[in-house]
């Protein structure tokens, strides 16, 4: 397995879950490289949140529900939300969000700063304009193969 611990962002199930797109074989890869034992990713409580909301609001639950099952089961270490966290991420808000950079994301790169980690795998550029994290595109990994 590798050594580098990565946050692995929620586009990456998305994409590999979804329609045709430019991302999709990379995203299924990585899913695969994770399954594999090859990539050692964590995630956060509010990734299983963000699939639940977004199968929830196009009206389709129970997919969301077998989507965020199978990510649970694929990647078993899901770090929580601390009030630490949640401190930490208003004040990163208040830093970014006028760059174009989302409440649920500044949320996600405070857990990732207070566990100590760096890279992330994301597709979502706006991760490039925060300091102290390493957004690692999916792409990229895939290409480099």
């Amino acid at each position: 397995m590798s050594e580098q611990r990565y946050f692995l962002d929620v586009n990456i199930p998305m994409y590999a879950a979804g329609q045709d797109h430019p991302h999709k074989a990379a995203s299924v890869w990585i899913l695969s490289e994770i399954a594999e034992g090859r990539l050692n990713v964590v995630i956060d409580a509010e990734i299983i949140q963000e699939i639940l909301y977004r199968f929830g609001a196009i009206g389709i639950p129970q997919v969301g529900t077998v989507m965020a099952t199978n990510l649970l089961e694929l990647v078993p270490d899901v770090l929580p939300i601390t009030v630490s966290d949640v401190r930490f991420a208003v004040t990163l808000f208040a830093q970014y969000a006028a760059r174009g950079v989302k409440a649920r994301d500044v949320l996600h790169a405070a857990v990732m700063q207070n566990h100590q980690l760096t890279h992330i795998i994301s597709t979502d550029k706006h991760y490039d304009l925060m300091e102290g994290l390493q957004r690692v595109d999916p792409g990229d990994l895939y290409n480099n193969r």
